[in-house]
């Protein structure tokens, strides 16, 4: 089905992805992969791309926020198999630039912007703490403030670009009130007491880095508050929606990958004296990923949309969310199964996907935590 988002001006910037991705990204992935984590200079590279072209033009940026461009960089990625490479710089595009342009003042501007936008300045958010996942409401990292500073304790993890980040949106507690005592503070990279733990050792996405992070003592300027004292969940949860759309931008495109691979590899493949293709199991299991691909990708786009003119709701990004992550993992076992014992080997490109996607039903909140802002939604009680 045609698809209607895009202008010239984005398929403008496709083409320029893709050649940014073949030359940049592809020849050293497996070396980043085994690395667990990118160099800073993918970073840099990204911003000369325009991948951070939402920062202000007076900052360095191009004053661009059309999430579209953000889209098609999710779907390149996919198609060219290097998802876990460029998480980090989608990271810093898609999650935590949002937080930077609605909520820093005119001298956090100046201090971070350029670096943001040349990607200089690596950025993270940290929420996610080691006894609390998607309740944002028992985070327990403190901040107690004395004069100038704040002192932070606590811990976070399952950091994306944790070891490269610069600067990390941390959300803390500064009072006792479950979403009124949060607040949100940029730490900086050097700040005594800030100490940043293992890289993780995950099942899949290895060439990105997640790390633990740790807070003793940390002593952070009051000048790094993000927003006013107390408005941390109100902060977070505004940029949920995006976060959420996001995975299920990210979700679609890595299904149709798939399939196109799948689709690719059961033309060639010979079984019983013919293509697997020419099999009906075959043809009737990728009909049906087709299919749901297909529609996927048209509710995708109308939540896109809706984001481009600030009505896409809370609700139904939770359904996009969660929709579109648990039919990619159904693509992707179902295509892994049909490249037979191929599938299994890490030099197709199907293998790092299946392990790749599975963790999309449970970041940016899990399936359960999706249905159930959906069925609140309902007031069934």
């Amino acid at each position: 089905m045609k698809r209607l988002l895009f202008g010239a001006d984005h398929e403008d910037f496709r083409a320029a992805v893709r050649t940014f991705l073949a030359k940049e990204v592809v020849p050293h992935a497996a070396e980043w992969a085994e690395a667990k984590i990118v160099p800073r200079s993918l970073f840099a590279r990204a911003g000369e791309l325009g991948l951070f072209a939402a920062v202000p033009e007076e900052h360095g940026g191009a004053g661009v926020a059309d999430f579209r461009f953000n889209v098609v960089v999710a779907e390149e990625a996919a198609a060219a198999g290097v998802v876990a490479p460029m998480l980090g710089p989608q990271l810093q595009a898609d999650i935590c630039m949002p937080y930077f342009l609605g909520l820093a003042d005119v001298a956090q501007r100046e201090r971070w912007f350029p670096g943001i936008a040349a990607g200089g300045l690596i950025t993270a958010v940290a929420m996610t703490e080691p006894g609390t996942g998607s309740d944002l409401a028992g985070i327990r990292t403190t901040a107690v403030r004395e004069g100038d500073h704040y002192v932070v304790d606590g811990a976070k993890t399952f950091i994306t670009n944790g070891i490269n980040a610069d600067l990390v949106i941390t959300a803390v507690r500064t009072g006792d009130h479950p979403h009124r005592g949060l607040s949100l503070l940029v730490v900086e990279r050097d700040t005594p007491g800030f100490a940043r733990g293992r890289t993780l050792d995950k099942i899949g996405l290895a060439a990105q880095d997640t790390a633990e992070l740790s807070f003793t003592g940390a002593r952070v300027p009051v000048a790094n508050l993000l927003g006013e004292e107390g408005t941390g969940f109100a902060g977070l949860t505004r940029n949920l929606a995006q976060e959420r759309l996001s995975c299920a931008v990210s979700a679609v495109a890595q299904s149709a990958a798939a399939l196109g691979w799948t689709v690719e590899h059961v033309r060639s493949r010979q079984a019983f004296g013919s293509p697997i293709g020419a099999l009906q199991n075959t043809r009737f299991r990728l009909a049906e990923l087709a299919t749901e691909i297909d529609i996927a990708q048209q509710w995708v786009d109308r939540c896109v949309a809706e984001h481009l003119t600030g009505e896409l709701t809370e609700v139904d990004a939770a359904k996009a969310k969660w929709w579109t992550t648990e039919l990619q993992g159904r693509v992707m076992d179902t295509c892994l199964q049909l490249h037979g014992g191929y599938g299994y080997m890490r030099e197709y490109p199907i293998a790092h996907a299946w392990m790749d996607s599975r963790v999309s039903r449970i970041y940016a909140g899990t399936t359960e935590i999706m249905k159930e802002i959906i069925g609140r939604s309902l007031a069934l009680t």
